[in-house]
């Protein structure tokens, strides 16, 4: 920001002497104000209020979203919509870790030839069937799930917990499959990327094998999703504020239809 060009310093009115060899007079000149030259009062910005929305653990990656300056009190409002983020979690069947990732302490090794997609995609099923049930528990209790307003909200997808729940996987499926790796795509809500770990692991032990997380990665964080994202090789002034200027109208959209 401080290496972008600035705007001129103002200017204002001083009555000087003439330069004349007649008698002498004052005229009037327009002089800039100095005290507003870059090097009079130094860097324009010394600091800049920038907050995290939902967080990225360090072995994690994908969509991580920023707010600056008015930006962090819209994030307060987002996190408020409970919006669903999605993930591409990869694994691998076979073994099983303390920390349920692939670079944790090895503790178990496993067969796995006897998995296949037809096993793995039921267990899915009854994965994202239980957390449906979890889901209607966490619904606003004003709305009746029987009725035209509830089908309407959800054609919309506002059903979803409108306050604190447990991690919900609202939907899950299997991406690609080949023995022993596998990735799996996971809208959910309230998760951590640790929790998502476990829900490998789990689905390793209910496929009386074993497995572990080899990548998490966020693909899309409520209206953000690859496409809003910047590379580092972006970080610089123009990309972020061309991106800004990109979300305004999601963000607002997003939080006139959830928020009213």
């Amino acid at each position: 920001l401080n290496a972008a060009p600035a705007r001129p310093p103002r200017s204002r009115i001083r009555f000087l002497p003439a330069e004349s060899a007649g008698p002498p007079e004052l005229v009037a000149v327009r002089v800039p104000v100095l005290a507003e030259h870059r090097l009079v009062r130094g860097p324009r910005f010394t600091q800049l209020k920038i907050g995290a929305g939902h967080r990225l653990d360090v072995k994690a990656s994908g969509v991580f979203v920023l707010g600056v300056g008015h930006g962090n009190k819209l994030l307060t409002h987002l996190y408020n919509c409970h919006l669903t983020k999605v993930y591409t979690v990869s694994g691998e069947f076979g073994k099983a870790t303390e920390d349920f990732s692939d670079t944790g302490k090895l503790i178990e090794k496993t067969t796995f030839d006897h998995i296949s997609r037809e096993k793995l995609e039921r267990i899915l099923a009854v994965i994202q069937g239980t957390n449906h049930k979890a889901l209607l528990m966490y619904v606003h209790s004003n709305i009746d799930m029987k009725t035209q307003e509830a089908y309407e909200l959800a054609v919309k997808g506002l059903i979803r917990p409108m306050g604190k729940s447990p991690p919900i996987i609202t939907a899950i499926r299997c991406l690609q499959f080949a023995l022993p790796q596998f990735q799996l795509e996971i809208h959910c809500l309230h998760e951590t990327q640790q929790y998502l770990r476990k829900v490998v692991h789990e689905i390793g032990l209910e496929l009386k094998s074993s497995a572990v997380c080899t990548q998490v990665r966020r693909t899309r964080d409520g209206v953000f999703t690859l496409e809003d994202a910047l590379l580092r090789t972006q970080w610089n002034l123009q990309s972020v504020q061309k991106a800004i200027l990109d979300c305004q109208l999601k963000v607002k959209n997003e939080l006139e239809k959830t928020l009213g």
